[in-house]
Protein backbone atom coordinates (compact mmCIF):
# COMPACT_ATOMS: atom_id res chain seq x y z
CA UNK A 1 0.00 0.00 0.00
CA UNK A 2 1.43 3.37 -1.01
CA UNK A 3 1.65 6.00 1.71
CA UNK A 4 -0.79 8.91 1.46
CA UNK A 5 -0.52 11.62 4.08
CA UNK A 6 -3.84 12.53 5.70
CA UNK A 7 -2.39 13.28 9.12
CA UNK A 8 -4.24 15.96 11.10
CA UNK A 9 -7.19 15.78 8.67
CA UNK A 10 -10.77 15.07 9.72
CA UNK A 11 -12.97 13.21 7.26
CA UNK A 12 -16.67 12.38 7.01
CA UNK A 13 -17.56 9.17 5.18
CA UNK A 14 -21.29 8.69 4.61
CA UNK A 15 -22.50 5.12 4.41
CA UNK A 16 -19.29 4.29 6.23
CA UNK A 17 -20.40 1.20 8.14
CA UNK A 18 -19.84 -1.28 5.33
CA UNK A 19 -18.74 -1.84 1.75
CA UNK A 20 -16.95 0.94 -0.12
CA UNK A 21 -17.43 3.43 2.71
CA UNK A 22 -15.86 1.10 5.26
CA UNK A 23 -12.90 0.44 2.96
CA UNK A 24 -12.40 4.20 2.52
CA UNK A 25 -12.52 4.73 6.28
CA UNK A 26 -9.95 1.99 6.81
CA UNK A 27 -7.62 3.54 4.22
CA UNK A 28 -8.07 7.01 5.73
CA UNK A 29 -7.15 5.72 9.18
CA UNK A 30 -4.06 4.01 7.76
CA UNK A 31 -3.14 7.40 6.26
CA UNK A 32 -3.42 9.16 9.62
CA UNK A 33 -6.84 10.82 9.38
CA UNK A 34 -9.57 11.09 11.97
CA UNK A 35 -12.75 9.59 10.51
CA UNK A 36 -16.41 10.24 11.24
CA UNK A 37 -18.58 7.39 10.02
CA UNK A 38 -22.15 8.40 9.18
CA UNK A 39 -24.72 5.66 8.64
CA UNK A 40 -28.34 4.80 9.38
CA UNK A 41 -27.50 1.40 10.83
CA UNK A 42 -26.38 1.81 14.45
CA UNK A 43 -25.51 -1.88 14.87
CA UNK A 44 -23.39 -1.88 11.71
CA UNK A 45 -21.61 1.27 12.90
CA UNK A 46 -20.77 -0.40 16.20
CA UNK A 47 -19.35 -3.41 14.35
CA UNK A 48 -17.40 -1.17 11.97
CA UNK A 49 -15.80 0.80 14.80
CA UNK A 50 -14.74 -2.40 16.53
CA UNK A 51 -13.26 -3.75 13.28
CA UNK A 52 -11.39 -0.55 12.48
CA UNK A 53 -9.77 -0.39 15.92
CA UNK A 54 -8.95 3.27 15.35
CA UNK A 55 -9.28 4.40 18.94
CA UNK A 56 -10.11 8.07 19.38
CA UNK A 57 -9.56 8.69 15.66
CA UNK A 58 -12.96 7.14 14.85
CA UNK A 59 -16.33 8.61 15.74
CA UNK A 60 -19.84 7.91 14.48
CA UNK A 61 -23.18 9.53 13.85
CA UNK A 62 -26.32 7.50 13.30
CA UNK A 63 -28.40 9.52 10.88
CA UNK A 64 -30.38 9.61 7.68
CA UNK A 65 -28.39 11.60 5.14
CA UNK A 66 -31.61 12.86 3.55
CA UNK A 67 -32.45 14.65 6.82
CA UNK A 68 -30.96 18.15 6.68
CA UNK A 69 -31.62 18.81 10.38
CA UNK A 70 -29.74 15.66 11.39
CA UNK A 71 -26.87 16.58 9.06
CA UNK A 72 -26.59 20.08 10.51
CA UNK A 73 -26.50 18.66 14.03
CA UNK A 74 -23.82 16.10 13.15
CA UNK A 75 -21.68 18.76 11.45
CA UNK A 76 -21.97 21.07 14.47
CA UNK A 77 -20.94 18.26 16.80
CA UNK A 78 -17.97 17.22 14.67
CA UNK A 79 -16.72 20.80 14.30
CA UNK A 80 -16.99 21.21 18.06
CA UNK A 81 -15.06 18.01 18.73
CA UNK A 82 -12.47 18.04 15.94
CA UNK A 83 -12.20 21.74 15.16
CA UNK A 84 -12.50 21.30 11.40
CA UNK A 85 -13.88 19.13 8.61
CA UNK A 86 -11.25 18.73 5.90
CA UNK A 87 -12.64 15.87 3.81
CA UNK A 88 -16.12 14.69 2.85
CA UNK A 89 -16.81 11.47 0.98
CA UNK A 90 -20.42 11.22 -0.18
CA UNK A 91 -20.65 7.46 -0.44
CA UNK A 92 -24.07 6.48 0.95
CA UNK A 93 -26.30 5.08 -1.78
CA UNK A 94 -28.97 2.58 -2.78
CA UNK A 95 -29.79 0.83 -6.05
CA UNK A 96 -33.56 0.64 -5.70
CA UNK A 97 -33.79 -2.75 -7.38
CA UNK A 98 -33.97 -3.50 -11.10
CA UNK A 99 -36.82 -3.18 -13.59
CA UNK A 100 -37.63 -1.41 -16.86
CA UNK A 101 -38.27 2.29 -16.32
CA UNK A 102 -42.03 2.04 -16.84
CA UNK A 103 -42.29 -0.71 -14.23
CA UNK A 104 -40.41 1.15 -11.49
CA UNK A 105 -42.68 2.65 -8.85
CA UNK A 106 -42.49 6.46 -8.53
CA UNK A 107 -41.91 6.04 -4.79
CA UNK A 108 -38.77 3.96 -5.43
CA UNK A 109 -37.55 6.34 -8.15
CA UNK A 110 -37.85 9.31 -5.79
CA UNK A 111 -36.17 7.43 -2.94
CA UNK A 112 -33.12 6.62 -5.07
CA UNK A 113 -32.81 10.25 -6.16
CA UNK A 114 -33.19 11.41 -2.53
CA UNK A 115 -30.44 9.13 -1.19
CA UNK A 116 -28.00 9.21 -4.11
CA UNK A 117 -28.27 12.84 -5.23
CA UNK A 118 -30.15 15.08 -2.82
CA UNK A 119 -28.30 13.73 0.24
CA UNK A 120 -24.84 14.64 -1.15
CA UNK A 121 -26.18 18.13 -1.90
CA UNK A 122 -27.42 18.45 1.69
CA UNK A 123 -24.11 17.25 3.13
CA UNK A 124 -22.14 19.64 0.92
CA UNK A 125 -24.50 22.49 1.79
CA UNK A 126 -23.79 21.94 5.48
CA UNK A 127 -20.02 21.41 5.25
CA UNK A 128 -18.83 23.70 2.44
CA UNK A 129 -19.13 26.98 4.41
CA UNK A 130 -16.76 25.58 7.05
CA UNK A 131 -14.27 24.50 4.36
CA UNK A 132 -14.43 27.88 2.65
CA UNK A 133 -13.81 29.63 5.97
CA UNK A 134 -10.79 27.41 6.57
CA UNK A 135 -9.54 27.87 3.00
CA UNK A 136 -9.14 24.12 2.52
CA UNK A 137 -11.26 21.11 1.71
CA UNK A 138 -11.56 17.96 -0.35
CA UNK A 139 -14.94 16.55 -1.43
CA UNK A 140 -15.16 13.21 -3.21
CA UNK A 141 -18.50 11.96 -4.51
CA UNK A 142 -18.94 8.26 -5.21
CA UNK A 143 -20.79 8.17 -8.51
CA UNK A 144 -20.85 5.21 -10.91
CA UNK A 145 -20.05 4.19 -14.45
CA UNK A 146 -23.84 3.81 -14.73
CA UNK A 147 -24.06 7.59 -14.43
CA UNK A 148 -21.97 7.95 -17.58
CA UNK A 149 -23.40 5.14 -19.69
CA UNK A 150 -26.86 4.43 -18.28
CA UNK A 151 -27.54 0.83 -17.28
CA UNK A 152 -30.74 -0.79 -18.56
CA UNK A 153 -33.23 -1.71 -15.85
CA UNK A 154 -31.59 0.83 -13.55
CA UNK A 155 -32.78 4.19 -14.86
CA UNK A 156 -33.32 5.60 -11.36
CA UNK A 157 -29.82 4.62 -10.22
CA UNK A 158 -28.18 5.74 -13.48
CA UNK A 159 -29.99 9.09 -13.39
CA UNK A 160 -29.04 9.70 -9.75
CA UNK A 161 -25.37 9.06 -10.45
CA UNK A 162 -25.42 11.20 -13.61
CA UNK A 163 -26.87 13.96 -11.47
CA UNK A 164 -24.11 13.47 -8.91
CA UNK A 165 -21.52 13.93 -11.65
CA UNK A 166 -23.25 17.17 -12.63
CA UNK A 167 -23.33 18.35 -9.00
CA UNK A 168 -19.62 17.61 -8.73
CA UNK A 169 -18.75 19.71 -11.77
CA UNK A 170 -20.93 22.67 -10.76
CA UNK A 171 -19.77 22.77 -7.15
CA UNK A 172 -16.14 22.43 -8.22
CA UNK A 173 -16.40 25.51 -10.42
CA UNK A 174 -18.01 27.48 -7.60
CA UNK A 175 -15.19 26.55 -5.21
CA UNK A 176 -12.21 26.48 -7.54
CA UNK A 177 -10.64 29.65 -6.14
CA UNK A 178 -11.38 28.90 -2.49
CA UNK A 179 -9.03 26.01 -1.74
CA UNK A 180 -11.82 23.43 -1.83
CA UNK A 181 -11.56 20.75 -4.53
CA UNK A 182 -14.51 18.60 -5.61
CA UNK A 183 -14.13 15.43 -7.65
CA UNK A 184 -16.00 12.20 -8.20
CA UNK A 185 -15.13 8.62 -8.97
CA UNK A 186 -17.10 6.38 -11.30
CA UNK A 187 -16.44 2.77 -10.36
CA UNK A 188 -17.66 -0.28 -12.14
CA UNK A 189 -19.62 -2.59 -9.88
CA UNK A 190 -18.03 -3.79 -6.64
CA UNK A 191 -19.25 -6.76 -4.62
CA UNK A 192 -20.96 -5.09 -1.67
CA UNK A 193 -24.30 -5.37 0.12
CA UNK A 194 -25.82 -3.40 -2.76
CA UNK A 195 -25.70 -6.62 -4.79
CA UNK A 196 -28.48 -7.88 -2.53
CA UNK A 197 -30.74 -5.24 -4.11
CA UNK A 198 -30.00 -6.40 -7.67
CA UNK A 199 -31.18 -9.27 -9.83
CA UNK A 200 -28.75 -11.98 -10.90
CA UNK A 201 -29.30 -10.91 -14.51
CA UNK A 202 -28.29 -7.34 -13.66
CA UNK A 203 -25.13 -8.49 -11.91
CA UNK A 204 -24.18 -10.70 -14.87
CA UNK A 205 -24.83 -7.81 -17.26
CA UNK A 206 -22.51 -5.51 -15.34
CA UNK A 207 -19.73 -8.09 -15.26
CA UNK A 208 -20.08 -8.71 -19.00
CA UNK A 209 -19.32 -5.03 -19.67
CA UNK A 210 -15.97 -5.03 -17.83
CA UNK A 211 -13.00 -5.95 -20.09
CA UNK A 212 -10.92 -7.06 -17.09
CA UNK A 213 -13.69 -9.61 -16.43
CA UNK A 214 -13.89 -8.99 -12.69
CA UNK A 215 -15.56 -6.59 -10.29
CA UNK A 216 -13.55 -3.77 -8.74
CA UNK A 217 -12.29 -4.37 -5.20
CA UNK A 218 -13.43 -1.89 -2.57
CA UNK A 219 -9.81 -1.35 -1.52
CA UNK A 220 -8.99 -0.24 -5.08
CA UNK A 221 -11.69 2.41 -4.90
CA UNK A 222 -10.47 3.45 -1.44
CA UNK A 223 -6.93 3.97 -2.77
CA UNK A 224 -8.16 6.36 -5.46
CA UNK A 225 -10.39 8.24 -3.01
CA UNK A 226 -7.52 8.60 -0.54
CA UNK A 227 -5.36 10.36 -3.13
CA UNK A 228 -8.23 12.62 -4.19
CA UNK A 229 -8.72 13.50 -0.52
CA UNK A 230 -5.08 14.44 0.01
CA UNK A 231 -3.10 17.63 -0.38
CA UNK A 232 -1.20 15.94 -3.21
CA UNK A 233 -4.36 16.32 -5.27
CA UNK A 234 -3.93 20.03 -5.85
CA UNK A 235 -4.94 20.86 -9.43
CA UNK A 236 -7.76 18.43 -10.19
CA UNK A 237 -11.29 19.63 -9.52
CA UNK A 238 -14.60 18.99 -11.22
CA UNK A 239 -13.08 15.81 -12.63
CA UNK A 240 -14.50 12.33 -13.11
CA UNK A 241 -12.03 9.58 -12.23
CA UNK A 242 -12.90 6.23 -13.81
CA UNK A 243 -12.11 2.98 -12.07
CA UNK A 244 -13.98 0.61 -14.33
CA UNK A 245 -11.60 -2.14 -15.45
CA UNK A 246 -11.60 -0.76 -18.99
CA UNK A 247 -15.38 -0.32 -19.33
CA UNK A 248 -15.32 3.48 -19.58
CA UNK A 249 -15.02 4.84 -23.13
CA UNK A 250 -15.34 8.56 -22.40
Amino acid sequence: MNTIDLKNRTAIVTGGARGIGFAIARRFLASGATVALWDMDAAALETAVASLNGGNRVCTATLDVTDETAIASAVKTLIGDAGSIDIVVNNAGITGGNAPTWELAPKIWRQVIEVNLIAPYLVCRAVVPHMVKAGYGRIVNIASIAGKEGNPNASHYSASKAGLIGLTKSLAKELAGKGVLVNCVTPAAAKTDLFDQMTRAQIDYMLSKIPMNRFVAVDEIAAMVAWLSSQDCSFSTGAVFDISGGRAVH
